[in-house]
């Protein structure tokens, strides 16, 4: 161990033994997912007696002592729709024990980057311990398939975003905004799991633009510490590289002297960044080496070359960026460790280092009350908030649900949500003891649609993945893209955005897009292909090709209104007007589906469930 890190451990004070803290995790682990029903019934039994006196279960008929059979028998599932009102009334100041009996501290805003209102998700205090105890075991968990971890440090891009207050005077920000500005992660104690190369200062730069380039130069200057790297997005990690490839001269600059270059003007990031940087020429020098050569192929394990995985998540959309952070990585493994959202925070990867596409996640049975609504993609579940027990589709237990069935999350927190619709589309992919293992599927109601047919978003991404081989021959490969139903014109028809990365001058011909538009049409379902073949309802798919920075120039546009940096994920449909107008403000050329998809009259429709 290095002597600098014994040091830091006895000035901390604490006799710090990560052997026996990892066993102690993995042993919490193996014991609630060995009692999962136990722990969630407890776990049930927890809220309804916190929260027996509140309205809203009053209103519902709940008072008193509530059984989980009562509960169940009587207790809706709802939309956010359904909430909003008692939302709106916390917003405004009403401090009565409407949701939870605890006050609520404050508001978690979902990432707003598909053009409509946030939603604002309650929250209570004790709900950074459980967020915090769900942190402390992922590095656990890693450290049995990467030993090492401890002694060096972690490079991740980590942003916050400045906050909002409701008119009652409840701060509203992202959930890892509050996170990052809680106590548990601005104070916590001497950790080498949470040494990052980025200060505290640099991350909670609300500046998008400086606390990027503080956080790059800090984790230069320590390149050989490096061991891990990350963000909470495959696409905030590319982003991240996109800076650097903009940036380094600048950043090459600021090693070779010793300075901080002047567009960082935030006292305390330039404090807390100084601590870290000394004229290091050397250093400069191998970096602008580096940065020169081209192509950028294996940028990461070039500039920190002990870097042994890449921590972001790349499940779900976040998928279509494998390849490229492959490309800059040299094949580093992708690491995909936990699942949370606004709502709640759900569970951990039990096996990191799988195949992106194996990722499944264990839901750690403490951290809410999970109930499951069987989802057939043929027969999707209405949107409707009226469903109920007593509807002909009933919750399943979270130890109960079946291997290869397909589920819409919902849940019932500390923190006043009850039986609430996530909205996320689960696989179940095994068990770990008692608990299920999830594949995240998709986010319900991501769809395309201008007839009959209905395009998901998983359905979308495979379409646009194997169109996307055309243009592999020509050096060239799709950074990003979005879709829009286009239905100003009779019939209406499916528009996709491509955003297009080149390695050469080599053009593409006009014939190979046109492949690529029919290839995506042939990859849809019957319904859709009906519809273009035989009852005419649905126009040629057209692809319109966008400049270079588009997709930045989109994020900035959802920044600037609200979304959360840390948080964005760019849509993969979008209807809001002022987001289609910057698209088609950047389009360099658009082409059409040259002929009809096949269609087999009769043919049987085909769900892929896979």
């Amino acid at each position: 161990m290095p002597e600098e890190l014994k040091r830091a451990r006895e000035m901390d004070g604490v006799v710090y033994n990560v052997h026996d803290r990892n066993k102690k995790a993995l042993e919490f682990i193996q014991d609630v997912t060995s009692n999962a029903r136990e722990v969630q019934n407890r776990v049930l039994d927890e809220i309804l007696s916190s929260n027996a006196d509140v309205e809203y279960l009053r209103r519902h008929g709940l008072t008193g002592h509530v059984d989980r059979d009562t509960f169940k028998k009587v207790m809706p599932f709802i939309t956010y729709e359904d909430l909003q009102p008692d939302i709106e009334r916390i917003s405004n100041g009403d401090t009565s024990k409407i949701l939870c009996s605890q006050p609520i501290s404050e508001f978690l805003t979902s990432s707003g980057t598909s053009g409509g209102e946030r939603k604002l998700m309650p929250t209570i205090d004790e709900e950074l311990e459980r967020k915090s105890s769900l942190y402390s075991l992922l590095m656990p968990v890693m450290e049995q398939f990467v030993p090492g971890l401890d002694e060096g440090k972690g490079m991740y891009f980590l942003f916050v975003k400045s906050e909002a207050k409701t008119p009652g005077g409840l701060l509203a920000r992202p959930v890892l905004t509050s996170y990052y500005k809680s106590s548990y992660f601005r104070d916590r104690p001497y950790d080498p799991y949470t040494n990052y190369t980025s200060p505290n200062e640099t991350v909670l730069c609300s500046d998008s633009y400086q606390s990027m380039y503080s956080q790059l130069l800090c984790g230069l200057c320590q390149n050989d510490e490096v061991l891990r790297v990350g963000a909470v997005f495959a696409s905030g990690f590319i982003r991240a590289i996109r800076f650097l490839e903009k940036h380094w001269t600048s950043l090459c600059n600021d090693i070779r002297t010793g300075t901080v270059d002047s567009q960082i003007t935030d006292l305390s990031v330039r404090e807390a960044v100084m601590k870290i940087l000394k004229p290091n020429p050397r250093l400069a020098e191998f970096i602008e080496v580096e940065c020169r050569r081209r192509p950028w192929k294996g940028i990461i394990t070039r500039l920190w070359p002990n870097t042994k995985y890449i921590d972001v998540i790349v499940t779900g959309t976040m998928s279509q960026y494998i390849q490229t952070i492959d490309y800059y990585s040299d094949g580093l493994p992708l690491v995909c460790t936990m699942y949370a959202s606004s709502e709640c925070y759900f569970g951990v990867n039990l096996n990191p280092l799988c195949n992106p596409s194996d990722v499944a996640y264990t839901l750690i049975p403490t951290m809410a009350y999970f109930e499951f609504l069987p989802f057939n993609r043929k027969h999707q579940v209405s949107g409707s908030s009226k469903l109920n027990s007593s509807d002909q589709l009933e919750l399943v237990d979270l130890v109960d649900v079946k291997i290869g069935h397909e589920y819409e999350l919902v849940v019932t927190t500390y923190a006043g949500l009850y039986r609430y619709r996530v909205g996320d589309i689960l696989k179940v992919a095994g068990f770990k003891n008692k608990a299920p293992q999830f594949h995240f599927i998709c986010r319900k109601n991501v769809v395309l649609s201008i007839d009959a047919d209905k395009t998901d978003e998983v359905e979308l991404q495979n379409a646009v993945k194997r169109a996307a081989n055309h243009i592999s021959p020509f050096d060239a490969r799709l950074i990003e893209y979005t879709s829009y139903a286009d239905l100003s014109k009779i019939p209406g028809h499916y528009v996709l955005y491509w955003e297009i990365g080149y390695n050469n001058d080599t053009p593409i011909p006009p014939s190979v897009f046109e492949d690529c538009c029919l290839t995506v049409e042939e990859s849809l379902n019957s319904v859709y292909r009906q519809g273009r073949v035989s009852d005419k309802s649905i126009g040629p798919l057209e692809i319109k090709i966008v400049e270079t920075g588009t997709f930045d120039k989109l994020m900035d546009y959802a920044v600037s209104n609200g979304a959360s940096i840390n948080q964005y994920k760019a849509p993969r449909c979008v209807k809001y007007g002022p987001i289609i107008q910057l698209l088609n403000s950047r389009v360099v050329s658009k082409y059409f589906s040259p002929k009809c998809p096949e269609w087999v009259p009769g043919h049987k429709q085909w769900y892929n469930n896979n």
